[in-house]
C-alpha cells in the first residue's frame, strides 16, 4: 500500500499551531536511555516561543519575522522546524556576517535569510522537531527538503539551522547543507555527591584558586539565593531585568529580551527556570537566569548593578554546578563562547550547525572556509582539553 503523503507549510505565528501538537514533536517524551527520565528541553516548548513572539523580543519589528515549518501526515502534525525570516544576524552567536558582507560587496543580497534556531539563546538542542510514532527518518528529509524550498519561496539567500544535534546537522547535510563546528564550554556531571567531590578532581591550582574565589565573593557581605517556581515574584523578575539591562546595555548596546518576556516564562515555565540571585546589605545586586532540562541545565543572561571580584564566576558557574549535582543533573551549558570557564572546570564541547547556501558561488567560497574553520576547531578543542585543570596523576591529589 503506498505510503501517505507529506504536506508541508510555514505559519508566522507561533500562535498558528496548537501548543500540544508543537510539544508532542518538540520534546516527544521518549527516553534517552536505559533507565533515564523523559528527555526534555525548554528551549525547543511551545511556551519559550510563544514568549518570545508575544512579548514582542522575536517580532517583525525586531527582524525575527516567524516562519516555522509543519509537516504533517494524515492531517496530523508530525514534524516542525521552529524558523525565523530575518533582516539581521543579530542574537544567533553563529556568526556569519563575514559572509554577508563579501556576498554583498560582490553584488549580492544577503538579507532575507532564513534562521532555524531558539531566538537569541545558544543552547544546543533538536531542530528538527518530531513526533515518536512516525517514521523518523523520513520526516526529517520531508523537513530538510522542505526548509531548501521556503528559502526559494520567500527569496531568501541562505537557510542556518544553528545549534542543532550532531545528527539533525548530518542528515541536513545530505540535502547540501555545509556543516559548521564551534565550540563552548560545558561541565559534566561525573557522579558528584558534592562541589567537594568535584573540587577533589582539579589539581591543587584549580582548585586553591576556586576556593578562594569563592570565600572572596562571600567575604564580600554577599549572600546567594535559588529562586524556582512560585518563588520567582514580580519583584525579583524587575531586578532580574534591572541587572540584564545594565550588563546587555554595556556589552551588545540593545538588549534583546523585553520586560514582558521575562513575566511571560514567569507565568508559563516558572518550573522550568532557576534565578540564581545575589544579595548584599537587603537588596538584590546581582543575578542569573538558567532553564532546567531533563539531564542540562542551561545558563543564559547574567546582569549585575555592583561589581565585586569572582562574582560573575560564582554566580554563573559555581552555584550552576552547585545546582546540577543536587538535581542530579548531568551537563551544565554554560553559554557561549569563554575560555575563562575552562579553569572553572567546563571542557571544550563542539557545537553544530548546518548551512544552504542558495547561490553555488558563494556556497563554494563559504565550504572551502568551513572545511578549514572545522579542522581549527577540532584542533583548538583537543589543545584545551589537555590543557583542562582536572588531576591528571595522583601526585596532584587533594
Amino acid at each position: 500500500m503506498a505510503s501517505s503523503e507529506i504536506t508541508l507549510e510555514a505559519v508566522s505565528s507561533i500562535s498558528a499551531i496548537p501548543a500540544a501538537e508543537w510539544d508532542a514533536c518538540a520534546n516527544p517524551g521518549g527516553d534517552c536511555g536505559p533507565g533515564s527520565k523523559p528527555y526534555y528541553n525548554p528551549f525547543v516548548s511551545h511556551a519559550f516561543f510563544a514568549a518570545a513572539e508575544t512579548s514582542g523580543s522575536a517580532s517583525p519589528r525586531t527582524g525575527w519575522g516567524a516562519r516555522h515549518l509543519i509537516a504533517r501526515l494524515d492531517d496530523r502534525i508530525v514534524g516542525v522546524v521552529p524558523c525565523y525570516l530575518k533582516s539581521h544576524s543579530q542574537g544567533e552567536y553563529v556568526f556569519d556576517r563575514g559572509w554577508a558582507d563579501a556576498y554583498e560587496r560582490a553584488g549580492g543580497r544577503y538579507y532575507p535569510k532564513l534562521q532555524c534556531s531558539v531566538p537569541f539563546t545558544p543552547a544546543s538542542g533538536p531542530r528538527l522537531l518530531i513526533r515518536d510514532g512516525v517514521d523518523r527518518e523520513r520526516i526529517a528529509h520531508a523537513l530538510a527538503a522542505g526548509l531548501m524550498a521556503l528559502c526559494n519561496a520567500t527569496t531568501a539567500s541562505s537557510v542556518h539551522v544553528t545549534f542543532a544535534r550532531e545528527a539533525d546537522a548530518k542528515c541536513l547535510a545530505q540535502h547540501g547543507f555545509l556543516i559548521r563546528n564551534d565550540q563552548q564550554f560545558h561541565w559534566h556531571n561525573e557522579g558528584y555527591k558534592s562541589f567537594d567531590d568535584f573540587l577533589a578532581t582539579l589539581n591543587s591550582r584549580h582548585r586553591k584558586a576556586i576556593k578562594r574565589e569563592r570565600r572572596e565573593v562571600l567575604s564580600a557581605g554577599i549572600t546567594i539565593h535559588w529562586l524556582t517556581g512560585s518563588e520567582i515574584d514580580e519583584d525579583a523578575w524587575d531586578a532580574f531585568f534591572t541587572f540584564y539591562m545594565e550588563t546587555g546595555s554595556r556589552k551588545w548596546g540593545r538588549p534583546y529580551l523585553t520586560r514582558t518576556f521575562f513575566s511571560e516564562i514567569g507565568e508559563s515555565m516558572a518550573a522550568d527556570v532557576l534565578l540564581v540571585m545575589a544579595k548584599r546589605n537587603g537588596r538584590w545586586i546581582a543575578g542569573a537566569i538558567n532553564f532546567v532540562g531533563s539531564d542540562t541545565l542551561f545558563g543564559r543572561n547574567w546582569g549585575a548593578i555592583e561589581h565585586h571580584n569572582f562574582l560573575h564566576f560564582e554566580v554563573c558557574y559555581y552555584q550552576a554546578i552547585d545546582f546540577a549535582i543536587q538535581r542530579g543533573l548531568a551537563v551544565v551549558e554554560a553559554g557561549a563562547q569563554g575560555e575563562h570557564k575552562l579553569a572553572r572546570g567546563y571542557l571544550p564541547q563542539t557545537t553544530w550547525s548546518a548551512h544552504f547556501i542558495a547561490d553555488p558561488d558563494l556556497r563554494r567560497a563559504i565550504a572551502d572556509y568551513l572545511k578549514r574553520e572545522r579542522a581549527y576547531v577540532a584542533e583548538a578543542g583537543r589543545e584545551l582539553a589537555a590543557a583542562g585543570p582536572f588531576r591528571k596523576s595522583a601526585d596532584d591529589a587533594p
